[in-house]
């Protein structure tokens, strides 16, 4: 129990800081441009037109909102983080709990670092935190949706319990859980190209007599880690345009935005569109290619 509030408690912190960064991260992956390209460097100092990058986006939204503004949704996502940390701590519990003794034996015959004990961790992993993710999913909803009413200055999701009466009011259970789908993908995928190449890379490419083997390891879940976010990107990115697709809100709807049908039809059209990155960097954000900047629109066509 300790441990679970410890976890809520450093969560909830990690959460306020970065919490301007995903809004800004959102916004970006929804198409809102609110400030035009502007003449910059490169990494290799040639000039070239960029996007507005972390800071000018910080700076525009604390111009119009103030510095509250940029911790719009943060209620919500905070709600997320607590019920998810919970849930994913006693699901994992419980898987450990109804481990027969012959698994048990079987696991530590083999080892910690065999690929057995792996891929049965990783099992364990992915039921907790998809149960974690569908338990807590609706939060994300409302929180994603909270952040993209600063798109057409709406005020349709003002707080949890009002949110979530208009979610049901309007789009069902299922409102709840729009954009479900690609995110559990997307996470599961993650999680297991990581374990596993971790898992390879420890093996086969780092000896045990090696110095600082503990420190190599533990950077290589890292990488890899960062690895598995960058292949999985694309299914973060339709998840969070399923949420607020067809809403309500101007963020969502023609013809600021496409509606789509599923998330499939979604996937497509970023896909022919060559945005399946977009919202990836926040920094050095290069113009889209063949593509013109509407000023009235704030987004690119």
């Amino acid at each position: 129990m300790a441990d679970t509030c410890g976890q809520i408690l450093l969560g909830s912190g990690l959460t306020v800081l970065s919490h301007p960064l995903m809004y800004i991260k959102v916004l970006i992956q929804v198409g809102h441009e609110p400030l035009p390209p502007s003449l910059g460097r490169n990494l290799f100092g040639r000039q070239v037109y960029q996007l507005p990058g972390l800071l000018a986006y910080a700076k525009h939204i604390v111009k119009i909102d103030g510095k509250a503004g940029l911790f719009k949704g943060l209620a919500p996502r905070l709600c997320a983080g607590t019920i998810g940390t919970v849930v994913h701590s006693k699901v994992v519990q419980k898987c450990h709990e109804q481990d027969t003794p012959q698994v048990l034996g079987s696991q530590q015959k083999a080892g910690d670092g065999s690929l057995q004990y792996v891929v049965n961790e990783t099992a364990k992993e992915m039921i907790a935190r998809s149960c974690a993710t569908i338990v807590t999913h609706p939060f994300h909803v409302i929180t994603l949706r909270c952040m993209v009413q600063f798109i057409g200055r709406e005020t349709k999701y003002s707080g949890v319990l009002d949110s979530i009466f208009t979610v049901y009011r309007e789009e069902g259970i299922l409102g709840f859980f729009a954009g479900l789908i690609p995110r559990l993908l997307g996470d599961v995928l993650s999680l297991w190209i990581c374990n596993l190449l971790a898992h390879l890379i420890n093996t086969y490419a780092i000896d045990d007599s090696m110095s600082h083997t503990g420190e190599i390891r533990n950077c290589s879940q890292a990488v890899t880690g960062f690895f598995a976010s960058m292949l999985t990107y694309p299914f973060v990115l339709v998840s969070n345009l399923m949420v607020v697709n067809n809403c309500g809100l101007a963020g969502g709807l023609p013809p600021y935005a496409s509606v789509y049908p599923t998330w499939v039809d979604c996937w497509r059209h970023l896909s022919r569109e060559g945005n399946m990155s977009r919202g990836n960097s926040l920094f050095f954000r290069k113009l889209p290619a063949g593509k013109m900047y509407a000023v009235d629109q704030k987004r690119f066509f």
